[in-house]
């Protein structure tokens, strides 16, 4: 006989705290790699799961018997290896799998503390893994649940005010470290989500007016300079050349591999870069220059305003809307394990009425089974249905059916009559 699979809600993955940059671009999963990851994990029966990777960690979360099983999948698609991830790795079990992911949704898990950005990247890796059929009414029900506790810290809360995402971190290191920054010549190399943000935070934060963009896929560049004159296009072919005019270097191609080699810069060049994106874009041969800076994202997340304490103060109570909408999907989880057990009874109540069941044993082991044999017994009675609790009872019952024809039913009374 084949043993039921037992299986568990995990969450495993890296993440900053554990990792740098460098390690965490070896576990970054591509679009590309995320689909053909959920692709497999659907083939191996794997229920109601779905990846995040962003620039703070990348991690998968769904059912499986073992934890190996996910993260064997990580690795696969990753250029992570297994031993790699022993070492820098969290792995969360059921209530702290779900746990996990209310923090991570709220921006409590976020390298720069309130990270609203979260919000957009979570929701779009389970559309990505629903149109995969790969999630679940509890992956679903947990995601949506989610979204709706970071909706109320978002609302109710001061916890994402202030320096609170990567692309803005960038901007203040630039205002903090280029006295001159209004008048230095920016380029930014890649139009991703990330660098959409730091261009708007570039125009919102600053005067400068010397901002240039270069995306590889010219017309995303036409369409997005549309509602942003201040910024002037240039074409990747001339991306060498810009970058000579440049004096900051803002990297946010999203590319497996580094798109910015020292091939692309100068001997002599003076160059502040910053390096977005994950896995990290700008080959570390380019310090090799002396007048070349390099930053990556984990120097940019240390980065602190003066809003830091005043969201601090504002975990509390975003860890308080966290266990609300915990207790409430726990409830909904509760129920839901409870539906097959509802209808059994229900349909054991109706064969009672309909006169189609005469002999009921019924074993109670816990609480619940103890309510739900007030209903049967009193439906049992109202029937006259016969009716045992204990297996010893019922056992005697039957053996004593098998001598019914050579047995004398006779009262108490006339028992205690013969005896005297």
């Amino acid at each position: 006989m084949q043993e039921e699979r037992q299986e568990h809600f995990y969450n495993i993955g890296v993440s900053y705290k554990k990792a740098d940059a460098n390690t965490r671009g070896k576990f970054s999963l591509s679009k590309e790699n995320q689909s053909s990851l959920l692709k497999l994990s659907k083939e191996k029966g794997y229920k109601g799961v779905f990846v995040i990777s962003t620039c703070n960690r990348t991690e998968i979360s769904g059912f499986a018997e073992r934890p190996c099983q996910l993260i064997e999948l990580l690795c696969e698609f990753s250029e992570g290896t297994i031993q790699e991830f022993a070492k820098v790795s969290t792995i969360h079990k059921n209530q702290e799998a779900i746990h996990q992911l209310f923090r991570i949704g709220t921006g409590l898990e976020s390298q720069i503390l309130g990270d609203y950005e979260i919000v957009g990247q979570l929701r779009q890796a389970f559309k990505l893994a629903k149109s995969l059929k790969v999630t679940n009414a509890y992956s679903e029900r947990l995601i949506n649940s989610v979204l709706r506790a970071s909706k109320m810290v978002k609302n109710e809360t001061k916890l994402s005010s202030g320096t609170t995402s990567v692309s803005y971190a960038a901007v203040q290191y630039i205002i903090k470290n280029l006295p001159d920054y209004n008048s230095k010549n920016i380029l930014v190399f890649g139009l991703g989500k990330m660098g959409k943000h730091t261009c708007k935070n570039l125009a919102e934060y600053t005067q400068n007016k010397s901002v240039c963009l270069i995306n590889r896929t010219e017309e995303k560049a036409t369409e997005f300079i549309k509602e942003h004159a201040s910024i002037r296009k240039s074409v990747f072919t001339n991306l060498s050349e810009e970058i000579e005019k440049a004096d900051v270097l803002i990297v946010s191609t999203g590319s497996d591999k580094p798109t910015i080699t020292k091939e692309h810069i100068g001997v002599d060049k003076k160059l502040l870069i910053l390096d977005l994106s994950m896995p990290e874009n700008v080959s570390k041969e380019v310090t090799d220059y002396q007048g070349i800076s390099l930053v990556n994202i984990d120097e940019l997340s240390k980065i602190t305003d003066e809003t830091l304490a005043a969201r601090q103060q504002e975990v509390p109570l975003a860890e308080a809307i966290i266990e609300t909408h915990k207790a409430a999907f726990n409830e909904w989880l509760n129920h839901r394990r409870f539906t097959p057990a509802i209808a059994a009874l229900k349909k054991s109540l109706e064969i009672i009425k309909n006169d189609e069941i005469d002999f009921i044993v019924n074993i109670t082991e816990d609480k619940q089974a103890i309510k739900d044999s007030y209903e049967i017994r009193r439906n049992a009675l109202q029937n006259k249905v016969t009716y045992y609790t204990t297996f010893a009872g019922a056992k005697a019952a039957c053996v004593g059916m098998n001598y019914s024809d050579e047995i004398t039913v006779s009262s108490l009374q006339n028992l205690h009559k013969n005896l005297s």
